[in-house]
């Protein structure tokens, strides 16, 4: 339960392929929460498709970048500026 927000990205793809929608959103809100940039394509297709509300999706862009903010620092500012690899955002 406390594992990788890729994982839990992953957990949410399966149960969408289940039918269980609502499982699925709340793996996709924990691995957005984390930071992890592909749950947030996830929900944004399950808005597309009617599985999921605006507010779903603006709560995750919230938590994303609630995660960013907390880890910003220029520390890793400055290593993004440097390769392309260390960059923490998209």
């Amino acid at each position: 339960m406390g594992g990788e927000d890729q994982a839990r990205c992953n957990l949410g793809v399966v149960e969408v392929d289940s039918g269980n929608i609502d499982r699925a959103l709340k793996h996709f809100m924990i691995a957005a929460g984390g930071g992890y940039a592909d749950s947030l394509k996830n929900i944004k297709q399950m808005l597309m498709k009617g599985h999921a509300t605006k507010d779903d999706y603006a709560a995750a862009l919230e938590a994303r970048q609630a995660y960013l903010d907390e880890i910003k620092s220029d520390q890793r500012d400055e290593a993004a500026s440097y390769d392309e690899r260390y960059k923490y955002y998209s």
